[in-house]
Formats: C-alpha cells, structure tokens, sequence
C-alpha cells in the first residue's frame, strides 16, 4: 500500500461535495497514478468537473480527502500552485491582453519554463500572438489556455475538454503535445467528451457517474470487461450456424442479418478467433472481410448507466 501511494499524483478517498440540497459528489475514490494520462469521463452533471476543481483546490470537500502530489490542495495551495497546471474552460484571463503577451508572462512566473516561441509554434499560435484575447477564435483561445497551463513545466497537469472546437489539424498537434508531456513524466489529468481522444491517450480511465466511479481501467481492460465484441464476415449464404455454435465457447451468439452476412458475439479473444477460422477451414468457407468490431468506451459507459456521455 506504502508503494502505491508514494506511486500516486493525486489521491481521492471518499471525496463529498455538495452545493445546497444536492449532492455532486457522493463518496468517490480516485487514484492516479504518477507519469500516465488518466481520463476521467462521464456525463453532465456526473460530479467529474467538481471532482477536478477539487483537486485543483478551487473547492473545499464536505467530507472525505483530497491530495495532490502529496498535498492538501487547499491548505498548501502556495506549494502546490507552483507544480501544476491548470487549464481552464473560461475566465483568468485578461480580454484586452494579447496572446503571447499572456503567455509570456505565465512563462516568467516559472523557473524552468518552455520555450515559448517553440510552444506557440507547435500551437499554432505563433499566427495569432498580437490579437486581443477577446477577438481569437474560440480555437484559439482553448490552445492559448493549453499553452498557459503547461509552460511552466508542471509536474501534474489538469485538461479540461483540450480539443473542443479545434479542427483536425489543432486536435492533432495538441494529442502530441500530450503524449510527449507523458513521455517527459508528467502526469496528465484529462476531462473530454470525446470518446477516441480518451482511447487514444489514456492509460487509466475512471468513469464517473452520481458522484461516484462506477469502472475504471485501462480502455482495453474497460472495453474487454464483460462487454460482448463482434466478429463479423462473410461467406456463401444458409452456413451451418448450429454446427458453428457447438465449436465456440459457451455464452456465444451466431447469426445471419442478412444472407451471406454473419455475426458472432461474445467475449472475443484470440481462442475464440482460433475456433471460428478453424471451425471455417474445416467446412471449406472462406470468411471473406472478416473483422473484429470492439466495444468502445462509450458502448462501454452506456451498458454500465443506460446514459450517453454527453447527457
């Protein structure tokens, strides 16, 4: 447990934050592991985004513990504030001020900052550095707000909704940015809507749902776990689908939606994958576009709640 913890960027126990009568966050456990990516996904209203602000320090729990790189992020705000990033949806930032301008001065504020000049180029940036804060696009005003948050080398740093309203090339260049921040050691905490940005960059996904998390895991480990996938392919039609079902593991689906397309469902792994080809060589079919159709995490989160993550 003394390794674990000493492994540990940011530990929540039994976190409750409530706001009159209701109850955001209800008892959540979150642990994040130092140097990875960690997503934490859920739907509107889940209690991820007061979950994050906690840590951030910007609320006070009711109940339970919060600590950030060994820290309470409240009670030691002054040291912490110094070691991690943060990026904001909205707000801190000066309308009338200029985009590098802000950016500078957030790298003065820090003893080993990045270059700036580097950073806004790899931002795209660089193009839009003299205008007003208040007259970028809202692309640019979420990259600046990237930009800000990691200059200063955090050791932890917090992403909220990083690439909303980016275009492909801007998503691109941020999602690198992210994973070279991982290989660099930092620890990334990340919030986002969309499902195949959490699959591309998360080691560790929490779900989060009623204040509390309901799953969490790797998204391969999240995306196997009792989900049933799909093997899809094609071949002459009317096969021998009872034959078919004898070979394959218990638990297993066969079909035929339309003529000379088949469907099996289960827990799909390479056995099973092993016995479908092998079953096929047997009874002289050829599979013909054969493919394994996998759960996402989104598949995932609506069999675990019954709601859409942008709910």
């Amino acid at each position: 447990m003394q390794s674990e913890a000493a492994d540990a960027a940011v530990r929540v126990a039994g976190l409750v934050k409530r706001y009159g009568d209701k109850t955001a966050v209800n008892g959540l456990d979150l642990t994040v592991r130092r140097g990875g990516v960690t997503a934490v996904l859920g739907p509107n209203g889940a209690g991820k985004t007061t979950t994050i602000e906690t840590c951030e320090g910007y609320r006070r729990p009711d109940a339970g513990t919060v600590r950030v790189l060994g820290l309470d992020p409240v009670a030691d705000a002054a040291k912490l504030r110094p070691r991690i990033g943060v990026m904001l949806q909205s707000g801190g930032i000066y309308p009338g001020a200029r985009a590098l301008e802000m950016l500078r001065h957030t790298a003065k504020l820090h003893a080993h900052p990045l270059d700036v000049d580097d950073l806004a180029g790899r931002l795209g940036l660089d193009s839009c550095g003299r205008t007003n804060y208040r007259r970028l696009s809202g692309g640019q005003q979420q990259r600046l707000a990237l930009a800000m948050a990691v200059v200063g080398r955090p050791e932890l740093v917090f992403l909220d909704e990083p690439t909303a309203g980016l275009d492909p090339h801007a998503r691109r260049a941020t999602w690198e940015l992210i994973r070279d921040l991982r290989t660099d050691g930092v620890t990334v905490v990340l919030t986002t809507h969309h499902m195949d940005e959490a699959e591309q960059l998360a080691d560790h996904v929490a779900f989060v749902d009623g204040g509390r998390v309901i799953a969490q895991g790797s998204p391969d480990e999240l995306c196997r776990s009792d989900a049933k996938n799909t093997v899809r392919f094609h071949a002459h039609p009317g096969l021998d689908l009872d034959s078919l079902l004898k070979a394959l593991p218990d638990g297993t689906a066969a079909t035929e939606p339309t003529p000379g397309s088949y469907l099996v469902e289960g827990s799909v792994d390479p056995q099973l994958l092993a016995t479908l080809t092998s079953w096929c060589a047997q009874s002289g079919v050829m599979p013909e576009r054969l493919a394994v159709e996998r759960h996402t995490l989104e598949d995932v989160f609506l069999e675990l709640t019954g709601r859409d993550l942008r709910a």
